[in-house]
């Protein structure tokens, strides 16, 4: 099984070189979505032998993740691996997130901030996913804790099915309604969060704006009926 890693990263240079080569351990399949940045991200990540994806400017995570889903089905990959360049997720919980699909009872995994009572976030950022969440659950009829969660794994049906369009931070959210709809198997596992402080450069008040309106948006495109109130 081809197991790919992609990354999207933005003035990541800190923090990118120690994730490559901790990732390479697992697999040498890693792809580099560098976002515009202005510093060494896209050098360093070539130096490594990841493969890298170059936007000329900012285009936001969405376009980031849209990138990595192209180039991860030409390189024929059977399973992708969304993994934040913060430094924040573990390389030991990649093979929790995996597991399901290997085991054929999942096609997409999510890395649950909210199933490991270890995972310290703060309580503004708690509220704000948990409010996204349930009004993605109310769109899926899922019952999951985290939906913006950016530590995932997809299988080949969703690589194949799945065609993600938002630039933004929506894009978490559209792909679930998306998945859903197609009636794609969606699952969580815990997972541990290193959190050294907000390394968030998104406004956590036009995020969840953003999210919600992705959430309205995908949701009137997928499930009509349920828009207008009809089950």
């Amino acid at each position: 099984m081809k197991i790919t890693i992609g990354i999207p990263a933005y003035n990541e240079e800190k923090n990118i070189a120690s994730i490559i080569t901790k990732l390479k351990k697992i697999t040498n399949s890693i792809i580099v979505c560098d976002d515009g940045s202005s510093d060494m991200t896209s050098e360093i990540s070539k130096n490594l032998g990841a493969v890298v994806i170059s936007h000329k400017k900012n285009m936001g995570y969405g376009a980031a993740i849209n990138s990595i889903f192209q180039k991860s089905k030409e390189m024929k990959s059977d399973l992708l691996v969304t993994f934040d360049a913060d430094g924040q997720h573990r390389v030991e919980d990649i093979e929790k997130v995996v597991e399901p699909i290997k085991n054929n009872v999942a096609d997409l995994v999510i890395g649950s901030r909210f199933l490991d009572e270890k995972s310290h976030i703060p309580n503004y950022r708690k509220i704000g996913i948990k409010v996204i969440t349930q009004v993605t659950n109310a769109s899926i009829k899922k019952k999951l804790t985290d939906s913006q969660s950016g530590f995932r794994a997809y299988n080949q049906r969703v690589l194949s099915q799945i065609s993600p369009s938002d630039m933004g931070m929506g894009i978490s959210t559209e792909i679930l309604i998306k998945s859903s709809s197609k009636g794609l198997r969606i699952m969580e596992v815990p997972i541990t969060i290193l959190y050294h402080g907000d390394t968030s450069t998104h406004n956590p008040v036009s995020h969840g704006t953003s999210v919600l309106i992705s959430t309205i948006k995908f949701t009137s495109i997928e499930h009509p009926l349920k828009f207008y109130g009809i089950p």
